[in-house]
């Protein structure tokens, strides 16, 4: 609708009347038309009379108050129908576009809704599809759970290996057919039921009891256990126990893994009977060795203290020392397994290198001869120079070189360089040479693998078992030293050892004076038995001799005034443990010394765990070891002049520079504090390591190893710390090995640990 203009005056009008009312606005009004027709009366007057005519003037006047009120209350009507039409017009627009405005408003929201209702259409239609997709999807995926579970049950009863499953009360929720052809009964007989409930009490696998262990732990267990089937058929499993968690991480059961190991462990049991065997086999065979080769040692001293020339003394001494060193070696030909444990002793002593040096060269002398070759020692080492080496283990080294070279050598020469080096640290070096056939550049890379023999045509391979230098580099790494080869074929070879040292000062000699004392020798071989009592008696001492079990209790029986018990561990009746065992349980034989002869010291001290002995000495006899083993028994004055200088041995167990450094620095009660709180340390330390090896995990069994070595090196446990490092630097251990290992390990230590309370306690 559209409104029309209306005049100003008209909108005035309707103003005015609205604010002042009708009665107001017309006499206003009317005053003003009354004034205005006479006033126009008057000029009409004027205009057509020349004068003015009141009455016309009156008339007029009169008129207009008679009619102005009518007129004027006609127009005012109108004026306000008009003003209140045109009010309502307005408001009526007003009212129009509004509603126009809704009108249009609603329109948008119709639409808007109408669009939101076509999307939510279509949105369900999509919707709809997917939910009929996504239905589809599950099916073929619950088809597929279904054929894979189906899958995966025929791969677990088809399985080698048992398996079951135990919820969190205890009970068996599901298990595999190698479970149930084991056990011997049916599936339905094992689920849903406790092991009390299946089988009696003496006849619960083992390896379901240990479920409780791993269901209180909440860890991972791995164990070996023999199963008796229902048939009487002893079986080997190797359970893996793991602990079952939800998403919560709340335990709900355990799994159980079995994988038959019977055949591996009869494997395992044959090879271990094997193993002893051919232990047994090598002792006897060491032991009838050593009975010839004690007559070698004892007649050579003997020959040693005759007048002699100076070249038949230089010859008896290189005999002395060859067989000395040979009767080294049974002792590790006895105990093979310490190669295998890469578990050699060794045992550092203070040597004047040249004449150890001289001595290998009349051995090399000798053996050069029977080739016609001619041999030639170049030393470099001052006069009267004393260091500390293995003699043993060198000279054994040096010997299987030197052999090498003149069989593999036709003619020519043999040398043997020597030269002590001192420049950062004090090292010795030699060398080898031969002017032989050569080895090939491809063979130098296997030449030291244990029982690698060459396939050159050209070389003598059908001699010798292949595993000298495999025992030589060994041995040299046992040492902290390193031997390498230099070598090119038809121009002869060149091996080079480089051992670590240090100069020692030259030993002093003194005298140990020891009581003559009654001996009761309890010895077999009667070789054996002469040069000991020889030994013996040219140090005043009154020897009694035994060769059997029986004859050696009788004579305790009789004897009265014995001091001492020399005591050989292999008699023809009876072993030397029994015989010690017999003397602990009588009351008058329990505090007399015993000292036991073997030609395997450690061996010896294993048989007589539990059983006080005083000491130990290795066959054949060290005239040294002898007076020193009797001045600690019987001469405490000896001994204490003794100990005032540190021992080798003692030197190879213990860091002494360190030890010295903290007693001064520390003092002596704090380091023995110190020591004591490592001795309570120690026995969890092996534990840890020894858990981590039967868990077969590296990286914390180094960790473990780690840690000892640490602890060790504050002590001052030289050997400990070493060996530790060596635990800690393995990459990839025999495990099996390794658990013995570390059993001979703790004892090592405790037996290391013990002699540092030794040091510690004598007087400074």
């Amino acid at each position: 609708m559209t409104v029309q203009p209306v005049h100003p005056m008209v909108k005035g009008l309707a103003e005015r009347l609205r604010q002042w009312g009708w009665l107001k606005l017309m006499a206003l009004v009317l005053l003003f038309v009354v004034m205005a027709a006479t006033l126009l009366a008057l000029g009409v007057s004027v205009l057509l009379g020349a004068g003015i005519h009141w009455d016309t003037v009156l008339t007029v006047l009169l008129l207009t108050c008679l009619i102005g009120p009518l007129v004027l209350a006609l127009v005012f009507y109108l004026i306000e129908q008009l003003d209140a039409t045109l009010l309502y017009l307005e408001d009526s627009s007003r009212q129009e576009k509004v509603l126009n405005q809704h009108l249009q408003e609603n329109i948008r929201q119709l639409n808007f809704e109408i669009e939101e209702r076509k999307k939510a259409f279509q949105a369900k239609r999509r919707a709809i599809d997917e939910l009929r997709k996504e239905i589809l999807e599950r099916k073929k995926a619950q088809q597929e759970l279904e054929e894979q579970t189906l899958l995966i049950r025929s791969i677990v009863d088809s399985s080698p290996d048992l398996f079951y499953y135990r919820d969190e009360t205890g009970r068996f929720a599901s298990c595999n057919k190698m479970f149930e052809v084991t056990m011997g009964k049916p599936a339905a007989e094992l689920l849903g039921r406790h092991p009390a409930d299946i089988f009696k009490d003496d006849t619960v696998p083992s390896a379901i009891l240990s479920d409780h262990e791993v269901t209180t732990q909440q860890s991972e267990l791995i164990l070996d256990v023999e199963f008796t089937d229902s048939k009487g058929q002893s079986l080997w499993f190797e359970m893996r126990k793991v602990p079952f968690f939800d998403k919560q991480g709340r335990s709900i059961g355990l799994l159980g893994f079995g994988r038959d190991i019977t055949s591996r462990k009869l494997a395992e049991q044959a090879l271990e009977k094997a193993y002893q065997d051919k232990g047994k086999f090598i002792a006897t065979l060491s032991h009838e060795l050593r009975t010839p080769l004690n007559g070698i040692v004892g007649l050579t001293r003997r020959l040693l203290d005759s007048e002699l020339a100076e070249s038949q003394r230089s010859w008896s001494q290189t005999i002395f020392t060859s067989a000395e060193t040979l009767g080294n070696i049974f002792n590790d030909i006895i105990d093979l397994d310490k190669i295998d444990r890469q578990d050699l002793d060794i045992v550092y002593q203070n040597i004047e290198i040249n004449g150890f040096v001289t001595d290998i060269k009349n051995f090399a002398e000798l053996i050069c001869q029977q080739k016609e070759l001619d041999f030639e020692l170049v030393l470099h080492a001052p006069a009267d120079c004393y260091l500390q080496l293995d003699p043993t283990r060198v000279r054994q080294v040096l010997w299987n070189l030197l052999n090498n070279a003149v069989k593999f050598t036709a003619k020519g020469r043999i040398s043997l360089y020597c030269e002590l080096l001192q420049h950062d640290n004090t090292q010795l070096l030699l060398k080898v040479i031969d002017t032989g056939i050569g080895i090939s550049q491809h063979e130098q890379k296997r030449i030291f693998d244990m029982y690698y023999k060459s396939n050159d045509g050209r070389r003598l391979s059908v001699v010798g078992s292949g595993i000298g230098l495999s025992v030589s580099k060994a041995l040299v790494e046992a040492m902290d030293g390193s031997l390498t080869l230099e070598s090119s074929v038809g121009a002869g070879s060149c091996f080079e050892i480089l051992l670590p040292t240090r100069l020692v000062s030259r030993p002093t000699q003194q005298a140990i004076d020891c009581p003559e004392l009654t001996i009761l020798l309890v010895e077999d071989v009667p070789l054996n038995a002469d040069i000991a009592i020889s030994l013996l008696e040219q140090r005043g001492h009154t020897v009694i001799h035994a060769e059997t079990g029986e004859d050696a209790l009788a004579l305790l029986e009789t004897e009265d005034d014995l001091d001492l018990v020399l005591l050989d561990m292999q008699l023809p009746d009876m072993t030397g443990d029994q015989i010690a065992r017999t003397m602990r349980q009588e009351m008058h034989l329990k505090h007399l010394p015993i000292v036991v002869l073997s030609a395997n010291v450690r061996k010896a001290e294993e048989q007589l765990a539990g059983i006080r002995i005083d000491g130990a000495l290795a066959k054949p006899l060290n005239t040294n070891n002898l007076d020193q083993l009797l001045a600690q028994l019987f001469s405490p004055s000896a001994l204490k002049t003794a100990t005032t200088q540190p021992t080798v041995e003692s030197d190879y167990m213990l860091d002494l520079a360190t030890l010295d450094d903290y007693m001064q620095s520390l003092g002596k009660e704090t380091m023995l504090r110190s020591a004591k709180l490592f001795a309570q340390l120690l026995p969890g330390y092996i534990n840890k390591m020894l858990e981590e090896a039967v868990h077969q995990r590296l990286n914390a069994f180094k960790d473990a190893a780690h840690t000892l070595k640490g602890a060790a090196s504050s002590v001052g446990l030289h050997w400990v710390q070493k060996q530790a490092k060596k635990y800690e630097a393995l990459s990839e251990p025999n495990w099996q090995q390794l658990e013995r290992q570390l059993v001979d390990f703790h004892l090592t230590a405790e037996r290391h640990l013990a002699a540092l309370y030794d040091y510690l306690e004598k007087d400074s």
